[in-house]
């Protein structure tokens, strides 16, 4: 690179120079997550006692941010959201494995998911969802020892130059307004296991 006053031109390089290479991924950066990543908020152990979602369980739902509530199962916003309106069901119980999860609660945990997609359709308009569960730290879980399905609302154009570049994620809405537009949209008695 020329030092400025030098009179030359700097060379511009192209973007497919740098990595990742062209493969049949799409990516999806988030690197306002690094400090979750990091540390920050984790609990110190995989017991319950330091699980910030059992402590929901049984916390204020404006302060844990916790959307519904059904008889064993909950929805929460993400705390660190990849989009507006990123949403996690839970069982109450702390348990890690999808498989330990009973049959109620296996059932009730689907019913709520498909609320959530319901209820964001409706609130917010999205063109596409990810859907997902991370079981394990080497699967990507941040916190592993209390299963989540992830509900991810997508637009097209959401993801951009500017957590890439700017370090900085664009979310329209503070998490307290947008946990009080679901929670308000939310059908009914969330505890049914049928999703409505």
């Amino acid at each position: 690179m020329p030092s400025p006053g030098s009179g030359e031109q700097p060379s511009v390089e192209p973007a497919s120079a740098f990595p990742p290479p062209e493969d049949d991924l799409q990516r999806l950066w988030t690197p306002h997550r690094m400090v979750y990543i990091g540390g920050q908020d984790k609990p110190a152990d995989a017991t319950a006692s330091s699980c910030p979602f059992c402590r929901a369980v049984a916390g204020d739902d404006e302060e844990h941010l916790v959307v519904a509530r059904g008889r064993r199962c909950f929805v929460l916003l993400n705390l660190y959201p990849y989009n507006s309106g990123h949403l996690m069901v839970l069982p109450n119980r702390h348990v890690s494995d999808y498989v330990d999860l009973t049959p109620e609660e296996t059932v009730e945990l689907a019913g709520l998911t498909q609320t959530a997609v319901r209820v964001l359709r409706d609130v917010y308009g999205p063109a596409g969802f990810n859907l997902g569960m991370n079981q394990g730290e080497v699967a990507g879980a941040g916190i592993a020892a209390h299963l989540h399905q992830h509900v991810v609302p997508r637009w097209l154009g959401d993801a951009n130059f500017l957590p890439v570049v700017g370090r900085t994620k664009a979310l329209p809405e503070l998490l307290a307004d947008t946990r009080a537009r679901l929670a308000a949209a939310w059908p009914g008695e969330a505890g049914d296991g049928e999703g409505a």
